[in-house]
């Protein structure tokens, strides 16, 4: 597809006036297809960009498809015909994308969950940072499957960064591990709702990133819900508390850097986890039998590992695959706290189906928190989307603006009805909108 871009003069009741006008030129694969453009219309009328010319060049079985664009009232909007389709834009292909990884996170922990829990608990397989590393070790060699394959290209950067990327990433979870082994359960849960804060605070302070009042209001009443729904006893002790605030500060930082790389290196959450799952699987490979024997007073190797228990290994560990990526995936598309934000409706989500599937207790306390939590994940979500869309529409019309103010030289010529419009000729058009797309 191409896109060109030239200013003509229209005429009006007080003499002509200077519009711009963009020419979109789509391939088609057979002339058959022109009723494609009455819908691509439609879609192009709804962002108030107006259809006004439509021909074919039967040599080429191309349809030039030229919209007067209104500056500064207007975006411009990039469509490609295909077989028989409307394809989107590339804004719509990237909200489509980042849902599609929200709903695999969401499924892919909640099962992992479900999972774990019936191994740790039923099974009695406790030693859950091991397990992480073998985790970890399917999703790399997964990876390295895939690029084998060629499904992704490998796209290698800075070492040093990867390293320590990875390093940290490993050791995040094993302190969070640790967190939960010298605390009680609900200070763990205190300090897992601590990281949306601090990542705020990060960001604000380290890449001066603006937080709205109506973002912070949100992310106030989904904590606040998810307190009330997961809080129960707080326990204080000075080594829990030192290994939970050291859990807090690596995991915010190791989020924010999952980002920040990807942005920098131009890599995608593919590449940035096939790169680091090595680092992190023997970080935790070493330091995972300690911590389990520590936490658990077992040694993993001596564990009697019998069928039911290396089924339900191997079925986390591939799971686990789908957790990893879906993780890098959803941080790369939006941010650190969209992700903590996502994490809480997991747990929200837990907690419903314990309730439901295993018959785990669950009080009016547990009902009131994950309602008021939902309500605060709808704000944001909510806010987020209005945020963007106003981002989105002053880009647009800033580059509209750049356009008018540099008043360049026509980038084509467009013949219609034996007549050529320039930039330069002050004439009407010759041609009639109505006409032309009834044809």
């Amino acid at each position: 597809m191409a896109c060109f871009s030239s200013n003509h003069y229209q005429k009006n009741q007080n003499g002509f006036k200077k519009v711009q006008v963009v020419v979109v030129t789509v391939p088609l694969p057979a002339q058959g297809h022109l009723h494609q453009l009455f819908h691509l219309s439609r879609l192009i009328a709804t962002y108030n960009v107006h259809v006004h010319y439509v021909t074919t060049a039967t040599h080429n079985r191309q349809v030039k498809l030229r919209a007067a664009i209104h500056a500064w009232d207007s975006l411009i909007l990039r469509y490609w015909i295909g077989e028989g389709c409307v394809k989107m834009s590339e804004g719509q292909r990237f909200q489509l994308g980042t849902i599609g990884a929200l709903s695999l996170s969401v499924v892919s922990s909640v099962s992992i969950v479900i999972c774990n829990k019936a191994l740790i608990s039923t099974l009695g397989f406790t030693f859950a940072t091991t397990l992480t590393s073998w985790h970890l070790l399917v999703t790399f060699c997964s990876l390295h499957v895939a690029r084998c394959m060629k499904l992704f290209e490998h796209k290698p950067f800075d070492p040093r960064a990867v390293m320590g990327f990875g390093i940290l990433n490993g050791t995040s979870i094993g302190l969070l591990n640790l967190s939960l082994g010298f605390n009680s359960v609900g200070f763990y849960q205190m300090t897992k709702l601590a990281i949306i804060p601090c990542t705020v605070l990060l960001e604000t302070l380290f890449f001066r990133k603006i937080f709205s009042r109506n973002v912070q209001l949100s992310l106030t009443i989904l904590l606040m819900g998810v307190g009330i729904a997961t809080v129960t006893d707080l326990q204080l002790n000075l080594l829990g508390s030192i290994l939970s605030l050291l859990a807090v500060l690596t995991t915010c930082v190791a989020q924010i850097m999952t980002n920040t790389i990807q942005k920098k290196f131009k890599v995608s959450s593919t590449q940035l986890l096939y790169q680091s799952c090595p680092y992190q699987a023997i970080t935790l490979f070493i330091i995972g039998p300690f911590l389990d024997g520590l936490l658990t007073n077992q040694n993993v190797f001596a564990f009697n590992y019998t069928p039911q228990v290396l089924a339900f290994i191997v079925l986390s560990c591939l799971i686990s695959v789908s957790v990893n990526f879906s993780t890098f995936l959803v941080i790369g598309k939006t941010s650190p706290v969209t992700y903590q934000v996502l994490g809480h409706l997991k747990t929200c989500l837990v907690l419903a189906f314990g309730y439901v599937l295993l018959h785990d207790p669950f009080s009016w306390r547990n009902l009131l928190g994950i309602l008021v939590a939902i309500v605060g994940m709808i704000l944001y979500s909510y806010c987020c989307t209005v945020e963007s869309q106003q981002k989105a529409v002053a880009e647009a019309a800033a580059q509209l603006s750049q356009a008018k103010e540099s008043e360049s030289d026509p980038l084509i010529n467009i013949e219609s009805d034996g007549d050529i419009l320039t930039d330069g000729a002050a004439r009407a058009p010759g041609w009639n909108s109505d006409k032309d797309l009834q044809a």
